[in-house]
C-alpha cells in the first residue's frame, strides 16, 4: 500500500524573525535543521521510492537532512508548484509591524482568507491552483503506480493537498496549520484513496 508522507520544512530564518517569507529564498535556522533531521528519524521505518520539492532551499535543505537522518538516497523533482504562496507586497515584512501598517483585520484576512490576496500576491486559492494540478499529475501519478512518495514543500502549497485529500471546505482550511517538519503520512490506495492519516 503506498504512502503518501508530506513535511512543512524546518523552520527558516524569516520564521524566527516573524517575517512573512514567500518566495524569498531564506535559509533554515540551526532549530530548522535540528527538526529536519528528527522528521527523518521519525521516518526511518519507512521505505520512499521518489521525493518532490521546491525550487526554495529551506524545502530543498530540509528533504537533503530527513535523507541524510534516514540513511538513504532518494530520487528527488523539484518543482515550482509547490513553492510556498507568493506574499507579495508583504515579503520581508515583520507580521507585527504589517498589522500595525494596515490594521490587524486587514492582515488577518490576507493571511487567513482563502480567495483573498495580499497586495501583489497569491491567495491560497491561487497558490492551490498551480500546487494541485502538479500533484494530481505527478504526485499521485506516482501513487497509482504503487510508489510511496514524500513531499517536502512549505505551509500553504502543502495545506492545499491536504485540503484536497481531507475534503476541507475553504472555512475548515483556515484553521489548518502544519508544524514545521512534522511529517503527516497518509496511507493510501493505488486509486488514491485515503485509508489512514498519522501525524508523527
Amino acid at each position: 500500500m503506498p504512502k503518501l508522507i508530506l513535511v512543512r520544512h524546518g523552520q527558516s530564518l524569516w520564521n524566527l524573525e516573524d517575517r512573512f517569507t514567500g518566495w524569498v529564498d531564506v535559509p533554515l535556522t540551526d532549530q530548522g535543521r535540528d527538526e529536519a533531521r528528527r522528521a527523518g528519524q521519525k521516518l526511518a521505518s519507512i521505505h520512499i521510492d521518489v521525493a518532490y520539492t521546491s525550487t526554495l532551499q529551506r524545502a530543498q535543505n530540509t528533504l537533503a537532512l530527513i535523507s541524510e537522518s534516514m540513511g538513504v538516497e532518494i530520487p528527488t523533482i523539484r518543482d515550482q508548484a509547490l513553492n510556498e504562496r507568493h506574499y507579495g507586497d508583504l515579503q520581508g515584512l515583520n507580521k507585527t509591524q504589517t498589522a500595525e501598517k494596515f490594521g490587524k483585520e486587514q492582515v488577518h484576512i490576507w493571511r487567513r482568507s482563502f480567495d483573498v490576496p495580499p497586495p501583489n500576491g497569491e491567495s491560497l486559492e491561487m497558490t492551490a491552483a498551480r500546487t494541485l494540478p502538479f500533484f494530481e499529475r505527478c504526485i499521485l501519478g506516482d501513487i497509482y503506480q504503487g510508489k510511496s512518495v514524500l513531499v517536502v514543500a512549505h505551509g500553504n502549497s502543502n495545506r492545499s493537498i491536504v485540503m484536497k485529500l481531507d475534503n476541507l471546505s475553504k472555512e475548515e482550511v483556515l484553521e489548518l496549520n502544519l508544524g514545521t517538519a512534522v511529517p503527516v503520512v497518509y496511507d493510501l490506495t493505488l486509486e488514491g484513496h485515503i485509508v489512514s492519516k498519522e501525524i508523527l
